[in-house]
This record gives structure tokens, sequence and C-alpha cells, in this order.
């Protein structure tokens, strides 16, 4: 009786600056080197990364979004947010008040590096994160 085997397909590449014998390969050698199995394994993830980076669509990496993102965190902390997994709602405030830490040290190592509209985002976020956390901890 005869089983019929799937061998499943990675692939190998040797990513090595050197090769056996110590000399230093160039990276169209190095790229050649690489043992391929299966192909249509690796056409479908390759499909696969591509989605995925399509996916992820973020937006630019900017100061605000940057502080947007960090007010978000802590605001999370706060319990604002339901955990995605059981939907049960958790606060943190000690990894809140870390986050708003963050934020300050944020706000005096780039004084003078902001413009108007930066300025008044960061002042205001942490005015109110700041608000919320006193009165949290009460």
């Amino acid at each position: 009786m005869e089983e019929n085997k799937k061998e499943s397909g990675f692939v190998v590449k040797d990513k090595r600056l050197f090769d056996e014998s110590g000399k230093e390969r160039s990276e169209e050698k190095a790229q050649s080197q690489s043992v391929k199995k299966n192909p249509e394994v690796q056409e479908n993830s390759q499909t696969a990364q591509t989605e995925t980076k399509q996916d992820f669509d973020y937006p630019p990496i900017t100061f605000t979004n940057f502080v947007l993102s960090l007010s978000t965190s802590a605001l999370f902390h706060f319990g604002d947010f339901p955990d995605s997994e059981g939907g049960e709602i958790q606060k943190n405030l000690p990894a809140a008040k870390q986050t708003i830490d963050i934020l300050d040290m944020l706000n005096e190592k780039t004084k003078g590096n902001r413009d108007e509209n930066e300025n008044k985002l960061i002042q205001s976020v942490l005015y109110e994160l700041k608000m919320r956390y006193v009165k949290e901890k009460v």
C-alpha cells in the first residue's frame, strides 16, 4: 500500500557573509545559494506577504500621530476600550501613568523643536490625561 505524501515546502536561504573557505560572498552569490523546494508554496508565501503588507497600510509616522498613539494607549489603560479577547474592561493605572510620563518626557525633550499645532496638541493631551489620572486615582 502506497501512501501519498505531500511534501511541505520551504525555502532555505544562506545569508552568511562568508563561504566555507572564509572568503566574503557577494550578495548575488548568496542569493543563488538558496535551496528551493516546492515553488508552489514559495509563491503562496510571497502572495501572503504582499497581502499582509496591503492589510497594514499605516499612516506615516509623524510627531502628531505618535502623540495621538500614546494618548490612545493611555486611554486603553484607563479602561476606555474593552479587551479584544474577553471583552472585559480592565484598568491598569500604573501603565497609564507610565504612558503619561513618556508623553511628559517627550514634551520636555522636544521643546523648541515643535510648531504651534504640535505644541497645542501635546499640551492639551497631557492636560487631559493628567486630569483623568487624578480622577481615576481618587
